[in-house]
């Protein structure tokens, strides 16, 4: 396959799935080898899950399916650009790249405007709008002071 089948396949996962009724009009797919390991779209309202974006679904199923929290070697596909959240767990499982149909204003004038939330992380958090409270701290540091010491622990 070539590129283009790859976001053809994640667009045409974003219009069928956003025609069934099962979520938003967004739809990714996981690539290795010049092989779709995983598809995704978005079940947001089809599960009641919040976290359930295409991108999200796609890589959990390619994690699963490789048996790894890192897809090295993987590119993902979405038909659009990815909001916070997915963007953040593309970073941590660490694909190759990232190929995208839609941008964040295209997406914006549908109706998904991720603006407060990139507003929100340049905010401290005394100015958020859902406040975010410290506390324990200390009781809470003991996990990472564990980690720290952990001898067979598996790095990420």
């Amino acid at each position: 396959m070539k590129t283009n089948q790859f976001m053809e396949k994640a667009i045409r996962l974003s219009l069928e799935n956003m025609r069934k009724g099962l979520g938003g009009p967004f739809g990714a797919v996981i690539v290795k080898d010049n092989k779709i390991i995983a598809e995704g779209y978005n079940q947001v309202t089809a599960n009641n899950d919040p976290t359930a974006h295409a991108e999200i679904v796609a890589i959990r199923k390619a994690c699963s399916i490789l048996g790894t929290f890192v897809l090295k070697g993987c590119e993902i596909y979405s038909s659009c650009e990815p909001c916070p959240m997915c963007l953040g767990a593309i970073y941590w499982a660490k694909p190759d790249k990232v190929y995208f149909g839609g941008t964040r204003q295209d997406a914006h004038l549908a109706g998904f405007d991720d603006s407060a939330i990139y507003r929100e992380l340049t905010k401290s958090l005394s100015e958020r709008k859902i406040p975010m409270i410290q506390i324990m701290r200390d009781e809470a540091l003991m996990a990472f002071h564990e980690w720290v010491e952990k001898k067979d622990k598996l790095k990420y």
